[in-house]
């Protein structure tokens, strides 16, 4: 198994987790644990500078939209639905 991306969070991000049910921050843990092992299962939003993916799990009614660092070593979440 491969290294895992770390988790960063916007402070826009973090204002909304703050904001979530127990329920909804386990499948949002759900979500970004995927992501940590594929972080390019999101889908690329085009014209986004950074490059920005969101990520949506139908099943967990979660969506994320965030971007990867240069090296791929972390996955900086700018906005979280739940």
């Amino acid at each position: 198994m491969g290294k895992r991306a770390g988790i960063g969070f916007t402070d826009s991000a973090n204002g909304r987790i703050d904001r979530l049910t127990e329920g909804e921050v386990h499948a949002l843990d759900r979500a970004l644990a995927a992501l940590s092992v594929d972080p390019d299962m999101g889908a690329v939003i085009p014209h986004s500078d950074p490059e920005l993916r969101r990520y949506a799990d139908e099943a967990e009614n979660v969506a994320v939209i965030y971007y990867v660092t240069a090296l791929r070593s972390v996955i900086i979440v700018a906005y979280v639905e739940a």
